[in-house]
């Protein structure tokens, strides 16, 4: 199972990078996900806010097919480094200033982040990290600053 990977292309640019999962460390969350991922997802890729450099992807509905309250907490981190991957679930009305309910994916691309928010810290499951094209990746991100949302397909290798 530990040699299961993933993969995150920008689909505009058709950059991609190879992730290894974290089965021994985050089980339970690399299940989940790898779940969610029986079929390839293209979902918009943001700019975080309060977390330095890190684009967030949101699980669609379509590959909700797991209870995100039932995940423990596995492998936390607030500070993630270049090529961490973390996944986060917010209820909806978690914070003051966003209602909405998020199944987040975020990718770390540069040094610095940190899982902060508008709360406070907020300790995520490093369940994975980007061993491939992580260079190639944080340019893309950044673009993302500049630029805006762009489309990014994320899904097994």
């Amino acid at each position: 199972m530990t040699d299961r990977k993933l993969y995150l292309k920008f689909v505009e640019s058709d950059v991609k990078g190879i992730i290894s999962l974290y089965w021994d460390n985050a089980p339970e969350t690399c299940k989940a996900i790898w779940g969610a991922l029986e079929k390839p997802i293209q979902v918009p890729a943001s700019h975080a806010i309060f977390s330095g450099p890190e684009i967030m992807m949101g699980l669609p509905e379509s590959a909700r097919n797991f209870d995100p309250t039932s995940l423990p907490p596995e492998n936390q981190t607030v500070l993630p480094e270049p090529g961490d991957m973390l996944w986060f679930y917010q209820p909806r009305n978690f914070f003051k200033i966003d209602p909405d309910e998020f199944w987040e994916v975020g990718m770390f691309y540069g040094v610095g982040g940190r899982t902060f928010g508008p709360t406070g810290w907020i300790p995520c499951t490093y369940f994975a990290r980007m061993t491939e094209g992580l260079d190639a990746i944080a340019e893309q991100c950044r673009l993302i600053r500049k630029e805006g949302i762009k489309t990014v397909e994320f899904g097994r290798l």
